[in-house]
């Protein structure tokens, strides 16, 4: 599926916007390709664009004071991800964001959603729902993290994203469930 339909579809489910409306916004947009590795976001880096996955996996993630990485998203197509402190408070960068896999994303700057926004009131919606939705998942990931043990926790995983495991490298779930690799095995193999 092309880039501009993908995004259509996808705003599509919350929101109904003209041809005319749908094609400014996505003229906002502008489409870029990464490798495997590749870094988009680093810390300490100015954030001013999130990213609309069309295709391949990014995983957004902060490293403590100990290296110890911690996973905070994995990003699929038609997921959004960003370092979204940084890019609402125009803060330095402490989140992460790079390529598990080659990616196709569609960025779209800060600048340009507050004016799209601003102009169309269906847009500033849609950015709403989404960030809403957004928040709403990150809350219940913390309340399984202070409810559930790690089995419990992987089993939601599998079940929500069973195409995770297909793509995610082993080491990578294992640092967003917040076990050890070695525990991740123990529960891999029940």
């Amino acid at each position: 599926m092309q880039a501009k339909e993908l995004l259509k579809e996808h705003i599509a489910k919350t929101i109904s916007l003209t041809d005319e409306q749908f094609d400014y916004l996505f003229s906002h947009f502008k489409l870029r390709s990464f490798k495997k590795g590749q870094v988009i976001i680093a810390a300490g880096d100015k954030v001013d664009h999130e990213y609309f996955v069309l295709d391949g996996c990014l995983k957004s993630f902060y490293i403590n004071d100990d290296l110890k990485m911690f996973i905070l998203q994995f990003a699929m197509p038609t997921w959004w991800s960003s370092d979204y402190n940084a890019l609402y408070s125009q803060a330095k960068a402490t989140v992460n964001l790079d390529c598990i896999t080659d990616a196709e994303v569609l960025c779209l700057s800060n600048d340009d959603r507050e004016k799209l926004c601003n102009e169309i009131h269906q847009v500033e919606h849609f950015f709403r729902w989404r960030t809403n939705k957004g928040y709403v998942a990150s809350q219940k990931r913390l309340l399984s993290f202070m409810n559930n043990d790690a089995k419990h926790r992987y089993e939601e995983l599998l079940a929500q994203y069973p195409a995770l495991y297909n793509i995610v490298p082993k080491h990578l779930i294992a640092a967003y469930l917040g076990v050890s690799r070695e525990t991740l095995s123990r529960l891999y193999q029940h």
